[in-house]
């Protein structure tokens, strides 16, 4: 999850309630970030919001979406932020040995972009936001964490309310330009951007994947690894198992025994930067490396 230091809020929004949207774009896709985009303005601006255009951005096109977009960051009158959590955040919370599911991932994502408003000072009075699960629910969840606050919870929330439409446009656009200009930090050759819509059932996604997949390392990190769609392409691919220096939980009452881990699904990038990153800390490493603190480099 993206994370930013709060900054000040415009100085209308700390003197007059403000109402606020939150929507998400980017959830089913199996390619790219997920990206949460929130909208306030002052309870009084309302009415002249509803005139701005404003309409979910599925509804739009692409044009017409980036057009509102810059319509909206020169606008005096309205603050926006973005959480974007990228694809292997995604993945790893979802693979994590307590895995934390797409739903509350989406959960602490808005609630993420509350407290970021309230902590600039944005005096928030009410919250509309599309929903994810049963929208009672959520709505008893976020007022239970931020109290004071009216929460309207609801279906097609984007298409219902201003506030959230330009929430949506926020997201959406956002989303677009971060795969527009996604940079690789895989090195392959000819890899490419063709990627169709980025969602499972795109012809072009699939094409996409099976040109990049790897037996060993999986996918580039433009890739959710965690989902389902995945799976089939690494029917042939090498499996990997190392032995870890952390003692198994549950292991004889000697301390002893060593936990061995096996990836089932088959060597993706995600697994393997992770390692690195363990190794250069000296984390889980040979108690040779970790008794010496030698670190591992890689330029010079």
């Amino acid at each position: 999850m993206a994370e930013a230091v709060a900054g000040a809020a415009p100085e209308w929004a700390t003197k007059e309630p403000c109402l606020m949207g939150i929507d998400e774009a980017g959830r089913g896709p199996v390619l790219g970030p997920m990206v949460y985009g929130c909208m306030y303005c002052a309870r009084s601006y309302n009415n002249t919001l509803a005139t701005l255009k404003f309409a979910d951005s599925k509804t739009l096109k692409e044009e017409q979406r980036e057009e509102l977009f810059e319509s909206l960051k020169v606008n005096s009158s309205i603050g926006w932020e973005v959480d974007v959590i990228c694809p292997k955040d995604l993945s790893a919370k979802m693979l994590k040995k307590s895995k934390v599911n797409l739903n509350e991932i989406s959960h602490n994502s808005a609630m993420g972009l509350v407290r970021k408003v309230l902590d600039m000072g944005v005096l928030l009075a009410e919250v509309y936001i599309d929903t994810v699960g049963d929208p009672e629910k959520y709505r008893i969840k976020l007022t239970e964490k931020f109290r004071g606050i009216k929460f309207v919870v609801a279906k097609k929330a984007d298409s219902l309310y201003p506030v959230v439409s330009g929430a949506s446009i926020v997201a959406k656009v956002t989303r677009d330009r971060a795969l527009r200009n996604w940079a690789f930090d895989e090195t392959a050759l000819n890899m490419h951007m063709k990627t169709g819509s980025g969602y499972p059932g795109d012809p072009d996604t699939k094409q996409w994947l099976e040109d990049h997949k790897h037996p060993v390392f999986g996918f580039p990190t433009l890739v959710r690894f965690s989902w389902g769609t995945c799976t089939p392409f690494f029917k042939n691919a090498v499996e990997v198992t190392w032995e870890s220096d952390e003692v198994d939980e549950d292991a004889s009452n000697n301390g002893s025994a060593k936990r061995q881990v096996k990836l089932s699904s088959l060597g993706f990038t995600g697994f393997k930067r992770k390692t690195e990153e363990i190794e250069s800390s000296g984390k889980g490493r040979c108690k040779f490396f970790q008794a010496r603190k030698l670190e591992l480099v890689r330029k010079f």
